[in-house]
Order: C-alpha cells, then sequence, then structure tokens
C-alpha cells in the first residue's frame, strides 16, 4: 500500500484484543495531547459497531470517534472513521463510506473490496495529517488475525500507511495479558514488530509493584518497553466498549440500591440482540434514584417503571426474537397494568401495528409489532442521518411537567405513520414521534434526548410520581459529569503511563513539544512503577 505524506505526527493505539480498552485509552491520550499544546485528532479506519454519532454535516461515523474528537476539543468528522460497518445480521454488514452508506455486503463480499476501502481510508488520514499536528489512531480487535492480514486497514495495513509507531494494549483484568502481549508480537510480520514500540498494561486492580518480574520478564522476552499499567478505574460519564455495557444481566445507575433520595425507579432497557446506540442510556447512570438494567427475558421485567425498547439495526428480526422469548406479551401486559413504555428509534417502529420492509432494506418482509399504537412502519431505502434539536412538551400529559429543549440526531431507514396520539416533540419546525393521550407509550426517533437533564429529570419524576414517591428537584448533570469523566481519564492515564516516552516514540520530544496551556500543571513521568 502506499504511504501518506508524514505531516502529523501519528501515534497507533492496537491492542491484543476487542475490548482491552484501545477506545478509552485513544480518548486520553488526545486529551493529554491537546493539554501538551499540540492540535490533535483521533482515527479510526475501519469500525464495526452499532452505536454510532452523527456529525454536523449529517454523516453516520462511531460513537467512539465522537467521544475521542470531544476529548480532543474539536469537532467530530466523517474523516476520523472514513469507513463504519454496522452488522444487520446473516454475516451481512452495511458498509458506511466517509458518512454515508454505500452498500450491503457479506462478509466474503466485504473482504475482496477492502483494497478499494484503503483509498478511502487513505484520502481521510491525509486531510486529518494534514490539519493537525498529531493523530492518535485506533485499531480493530487484535493485529494477529492472521486470516485478515491480506487487504488489512484496520491494524498494521493502516499503521504502515501513516508510517506510524504503534503502542499495544492488553486488559490484565481477563487475565493472560503476558501471554498475549508475546503471542501477539510473535505472530506479528518482522516489519510489523518493529513498529510495536511500547506496552500498557490496562484494568489493573491491586499494588502494581507485584507486577515488576513479570514486566522485567516480557521486556526482555519481547525486547519491547511496558509504559505503564493502567489501574481499573470508575467509568461513571464514559462510553462503554460496544456492547460490553449490555453483556451482563444489568447494568445499575450509581446509588440505586442505596435509596438516598427516599426510594428508586427501575428503568429496563431491553436487550435486543442487534441493540444499536444503547449509549443513549448512560445518562441515567448519574440519577441516584434511578436502576438500569437491561434485561433479555420476560422474567426480569418484574419491578420496572419504564421499559425502554431501544434502536435496532434489524426491526423485524428483533422483533421475532421478542415474540419468541415472551417479551411481546410481558410488554403488553406491563403496559396494560399502567406501566410506561418508551421506544427509540426501532423500538418507535415496535411499538405500532406492523414493520414492512417491501424492498429487503433490513431483512424484507412484514412484522406485526407490540400494537400499543395505532403506528406503521415502511422501510426506504434512503437513509436519514440528520441532527435534531428540538421542545418537547409534556405539560397536560405528566402532572407537573413542562415544555423541555431537547438536542440529538436521527438515524433510520423508515417512516412511521401514527394514528390517535400526540407527537412526542417539535423540531425544526416538523412534528416528531409520539405520545399517547396518558403519557404512558410514547416513542421518538431522536437518539441522545437523555443527554438533556430537564427532559431526563421531568421523566423520572413522572415515574416516581407513579409509584407514590415525591418529586426531586433536580437530579444528575450528564454534561458536567461527562466532562468530569473525561478529565478524571486523562489524568488516570497521565499519571500511569510514560507520556514523555510517548512524545518521544511520535518524534515529539518532551522538551520541544509545545508547552501546555496556563493552568495546568504537568505531571511527571508515569511507567508501571508509579501507578
Amino acid at each position: 500500500m502506499s504511504k501518506a505524506k508524514r505531516r502529523a505526527r501519528p501515534l497507533m493505539v492496537q491492542g491484543t484484543a476487542s475490548h482491552v480498552g484501545k477506545s478509552l485509552l485513544t480518548a486520553a491520550l488526545c486529551r493529554i495531547l491537546r493539554e501538551r499544546g499540540l492540535s490533535v485528532a483521533p482515527f479510526k479506519a475501519q469500525n464495526m459497531a452499532l452505536n454510532s454519532f452523527v456529525t454536523a454535516d449529517g454523516g453516520e461515523i462511531g460513537r467512539a470517534q465522537a467521544f475521542q474528537a470531544e476529548a480532543a476539543g474539536i469537532a467530530p468528522t466523517v474523516d476520523m472513521n472514513p469507513v463504519l460497518l454496522k452488522p444487520s445480521g446473516e454475516s451481512r454488514s452495511q458498509v458506511i463510506i466517509h458518512g454515508r452508506v454505500h452498500s450491503v455486503m457479506s462478509a466474503r463480499d466485504y473482504q475482496g473490496f477492502r483494497r478499494e476501502a484503503a483509498r478511502y481510508v487513505l484520502e481521510s488520514y491525509e486531510r486529518l495529517a494534514g490539519r493537525y499536528d498529531a493523530v492518535v489512531i485506533e485499531g480493530a480487535g487484535s493485529p494477529a488475525e492472521i486470516n485478515l492480514r491480506d487487504g488489512d486497514i484496520a491494524n498494521m495495513g493502516m499503521a504502515a500507511m501513516a508510517d506510524s509507531p504503534v503502542v499495544l494494549v492488553g486488559d490484565i483484568d481477563r487475565g493472560g495479558v503476558f501471554a498475549a502481549f508475546v503471542g501477539t508480537l510473535e505472530l506479528l510480520e518482522p516489519a510489523e514488530r518493529r513498529r510495536v514500540k511500547g506496552l500498557v498494561i490496562n484494568k489493573f486492580r491491586g499494588d502494581a509493584s507485584l507486577l515488576e518480574g513479570a514486566v522485567g520478564f516480557v521486556e526482555e522476552r519481547t525486547g519491547v518497553p511496558v509504559l505503564g499499567v493502567v489501574p481499573w478505574f470508575d467509568r461513571r460519564g464514559l462510553p462503554d466498549e460496544d456492547g460490553v455495557a449490555v453483556e451482563g444481566p444489568f447494568a445499575q445507575g450509581r446509588g440505586a440500591t442505596a435509596g438516598a433520595a427516599g426510594g428508586t425507579v427501575v428503568v429496563a432497557v431491553v436487550r435486543l440482540p442487534r441493540i444499536s446506540n444503547f449509549t443513549d442510556f448512560d445518562p441515567f447512570t448519574v440519577e441516584d434514584d434511578v436502576e438500569l438494567r437491561y434485561v433479555d427475558d420476560a422474567a426480569a421485567l418484574a419491578g420496572a417503571d419504564l421499559v425502554v425498547l431501544p434502536g435496532s439495526k434489524n426491526t423485524i428480526e428483533d422483533l421475532v426474537w421478542l415474540r419468541g422469548r415472551g417479551l411481546c406479551g410481558a410488554i403488553r401486559e406491563h403496559a396494560r397494568r399502567g406501566g410506561m413504555v418508551a421506544g427509540v428509534c426501532g423500538g418507535l417502529q415496535m411499538l405500532g401495528r406492523s414493520v414492512e420492509d417491501p424492498s429487503g432494506v433490513e431483512s424484507g418482509g412484514r412484522c406485526e409489532g407490540l400494537g400499543l399504537v395505532e403506528g406503521r412502519t415502511r422501510m426506504l431505502e434512503v437513509k436519514k442521518t440528520v441532527h435534531a434539536s428540538g421542545e418537547v412538551d409534556m405539560s397536560g400529559v405528566w402532572p407537573g411537567a413542562g415544555r423541555y429543549e431537547v438536542a440529538g440526531y436521527e438515524i433510520h431507514m423508515g417512516e412511521t405513520t401514527v394514528m390517535g396520539c400526540r407527537p412526542f416533540a417539535v423540531v425544526g419546525g416538523r412534528e416528531e414521534g409520539f405520545v399517547s393521550g396518558d403519557g404512558s407509550v410514547w416513542g421518538t426517533y431522536i437518539h441522545g434526548l437523555f443527554d438533556g437533564d430537564g427532559f431526563r429529570r421531568a421523566l423520572v419524576n413522572e415515574l416516581r410520581r407513579r409509584k407514590g414517591l415525591a418529586p426531586l428537584r433536580s437530579g444528575g448533570r450528564w454534561g458536567r459529569e461527562r466532562a468530569a469523566a473525561v478529565e478524571r481519564l486523562s489524568r488516570l492515564v497521565e499519571s500511569a503511563i510514560d507520556v514523555d516516552k510517548i512524545l518521544e516514540i511520535m518524534g515529539l520530544a518532551a522538551d520541544s513539544a509545545p508547552s501546555r496551556p496556563p493552568g495546568h500543571s504537568r505531571a511527571g513521568r508515569g511507567g508501571y512503577g508509579n501507578t
């Protein structure tokens, strides 16, 4: 593959496996470099994810790259994630190039497409490299997947295009991190191995000094220095790796079990097989009186005050799954007894009478919905990706509620018509979504609406009212919590790894790098012994 013109100083973060912490480490490095006075951009050549974000110009990229851009203090652009793959079932994925739908491909077809995709990747990287002092590149999965080496654009193939040094990250919490380091390096080609300039041990619990012998061994065995040991930390306010947040039996909001607010409400998000944009629900974790659960069977709905059907990459197939798990009947019964049910994007589509896909946009055919509202959805071949800002008016629907500004984005390929309900919101002068007359069933296409503190607190207070609990005048502040989390993350990583060595690896010697903005103290060398 041809190489990009060397302008920005790149650094690539690769991992020994998926979910080792590459995304958050990339975000932390973006913030650290920014605070050292460098302009920096994140980049991921190819991302397979169901959590996506819409840029200001309507392009779709991975949610992780949007978060990394936030950490870098810049606006997300499609160049930060030129190739996005969104699995749609049966080994097929929607392929998004430079923010726009390109096609739907099987895994085999995509293998043959990767060389063409490399051209789009290089175009995006060159644009970023010409605009910023540094580019922090995130890899995907592991670089040692030898069956994917030919035509690779996600890991070492990308490192070669950018002529980038590599830092390899391993997750010690899962066990076997030293074997993972040695095994990964052994499986790389000699030229690839030479690119690896440092190792980072992530998610360590305990006394890091106990690792000294093992660290010395792996350094001697591989010839690659360990740059630091990042301890396990509180992830509240930070996005999860794709799928990690919903893998356990449930996730729980901060302080929910303590009942510090005089009682709690339970928000149960259905863990669909093809769930998308589950980050929509992260803001509930800053509410002390909310327990957030991810559920996948009818019994787990017991005690829920709000049942949410989230976004889906394949609405019809997930509806079939819901019916097979007995969840359709359980959700209808929850609504019949006065419980609240909400749907976001694909979840909105499921609440109606039917979903039709005559053109086979997702899976084709027709499927009955839950029938909680008189609504019908028809899948369209044109994807809608827009920012959405507007107002939700719950006055007269939820006692004590009023009007609330909401802002987010829409990503969908369906058109829904609903009869007998009022609109959920007014966005850009148009009516959006629906709310039943008693406010118990509602749906919206707006991802990110729970980021708004006002609407989220109004919703929680309505759930409290229905449960006989007094409302709370204020709740969590998601924006503030998120900003604090980014700062907490960058400080932790900076204290745990050898940042001066990172700068040296990038060709940005610590003494020659721009100084920090006023008000920021410079942390000392990290290194594994300082954690």
